[in-house]
């Protein structure tokens, strides 16, 4: 798939990664493995685990470190009881935003404008 605007997916990255975490808990490798699967293929490690980093910091995610017959041990994360409702309002705000710009963006584009009186 072509790549994304990253401006636009840096808005609804969160979102994102709380309700694929919400359906599965996860470590980040296999979180970018995951939004590759959905088309995100121009999405990285270097974008997932800052955004992994803030979304515990603010209390959204948590993490367990389990070991690994691959390597070091990984970082599972899960949503917790504030990501949750993060994701329910953002979920909600998220699809409110897309329906409004939706409706503009399905308008016939005209060859030119129309000119001001």
């Amino acid at each position: 798939m072509s790549t994304h605007d990253p401006q636009l997916l840096k808005g609804v990255l969160s979102l994102l990664l709380l309700q694929l975490l919400s359906e599965r808990e996860s470590y980040g490798y296999e979180v970018v493995q995951r939004l590759h699967e959905i088309g995100l293929v121009d999405v990285f490690e270097g974008t997932v685990y800052p955004a992994l980093t803030r979304l515990e910091r603010e209390g959204r995610v948590t993490a367990r470190l389990a070991t690994s017959n691959a390597g070091p041990a990984r970082k599972y994360y899960r949503p917790t009881e504030a990501g949750y409702d993060a994701l329910s309002s953002g979920t909600a705000s998220w699809r409110a935003l897309a329906a409004m710009v939706d409706s503009v963006l399905h308008r016939p584009i005209p060859t030119e404008p129309i000119k001001g009186s």
